[in-house]
């Protein structure tokens, strides 16, 4: 009988093939991987990539998740991540998360700013954002994304912005201080997509190609046919490999919101394209980031649907792309003390809280 073999004793060239397979899925089970694997592992290259240009060495398709017990992330030092493809929960003890805040997610990764000196980690201290905006709270609540370098093909360059205050500032590996590309650009919305980053100028009803900076930055104009466009509410989101805006809207009187889906040309400039359905997606909306699934890997999810927050009475809300119906999927709990600043949230969590704490970080 044959003896024992385990994945130790595979042999090179198929350790790689299998590797290569795994790493292409997840690189977090391609870890798992190296580390049963030591033989292969020590005659293989390192998979450290300090440029962090390489995807497939991103945890793509991992979303952070708030525990909802009140405890910020950066006092616990720890994160819980659940992937959207398995639904699998994973939870990591990170030590730089004290003392920072994160403000922004890119295919897995995590934009950390320090609170005390506005450093964006893993960035030299960054003390133009005390000049570019004056509002400590919207410091605070400073967002950013992660896109390819316009300048160097083996690294990363990080876009910042503010919410409720104009301006957007670039870091790029030749530069030694942030740049800043607007005072002016106050932006509704903004998502990275294929290696760069768009945006919605509210104001101008604009998506804009933000980065890398172009001559004719303007993507596509926003129709301001949809209810009263003063109010109109801006998402960007990708969505199966194409980039989508979501346009929420109210008509006059009283009456709840409705939503109108567009694709954006982002290759042909051709504008905006009208979408009727999303097909087994959902799509999670907040003003802080937006999230894609599919119905197929998620099955509790429901297809054709957009998740979004209406509110503290109601906290969770499901429109259907189809029906153009609402549903309420949770209600406001009391069980929290408020005096004790721990905002409400829903027991037993259901996953489409939980996923709208990942849309929602300042909750966190």
């Amino acid at each position: 009988m044959e003896g024992w073999r385990d994945w130790a004793s595979l042999v090179p060239e198929l350790m790689d093939l299998v590797a290569a397979r795994v790493l292409a899925a997840d690189v977090v089970d391609y870890m798992a991987l190296r580390a049963v694997c030591t033989r292969w592992r020590a005659s293989s290259p390192s998979p450290r990539d300090p440029t962090l240009r390489d995807p497939r060495l991103h945890p793509r398709g991992w979303v952070a998740l708030c525990d909802g017990n009140g405890v910020r992330p950066a006092d616990a030092c720890e994160v819980a991540f659940l992937h959207t493809a398995t639904v699998r929960c994973l939870r990591a003890r990170l030590q730089e998360l004290r003392g920072h805040r994160i403000v922004g997610f890119t295919d897995g990764l995590l934009i950390l700013l320090d609170k005390a000196t506005t450093a964006v980690r893993v960035l030299d201290k960054a003390p133009v954002f005390n000049h570019m905006v004056e509002d400590q709270q919207s410091r605070a609540w400073m967002r950013a994304a992660v896109c390819a370098s316009e300048v160097s093909s083996d690294s990363i360059a990080v876009v910042a912005w503010f919410p409720i205050a104009p301006g957007v500032a670039i870091a790029e590996p030749t530069f030694p201080l942030w740049h800043v590309v607007s005072r002016d650009i106050e932006l509704a919305a903004a998502v990275p997509f294929q290696g760069r980053l768009y945006g919605v100028i509210g104001n101008q009803r604009q998506v804009v190609q933000l980065y890398p900076q172009c001559q004719s930055p303007c993507i596509a104009d926003i129709p301001n046919t949809f209810g009263i466009p003063q109010i109109n509410a801006f998402f960007l989101v990708e969505s199966a490999a194409r980039l989508m805006l979501i346009l929420r809207h109210f008509f006059y009187g009283y009456g709840p919101c409705r939503f109108a889906l567009f694709e954006v040309d982002t290759v042909g400039h051709q504008g905006l394209v009208p979408v009727s359905s999303l097909g087994d997606r959902a799509l999670f909306l907040s003003t802080y980031r937006c999230l894609s699934l599919s119905q197929n890997d998620m099955p509790s999810i429901s297809a054709n649907a957009i998740y979004f927050r209406s509110g503290i009475v109601d906290p969770v809300s499901l429109y259907s792309v189809s029906s153009e119906t609402f549903e309420q999927i949770s209600k406001f709990s009391i069980i929290h003390d408020l005096s004790k600043r721990i905002r409400p949230s829903v027991r037993p969590f259901t996953l489409a809280d939980h996923l709208l704490t990942f849309c929602n970080h300042r909750q966190w």
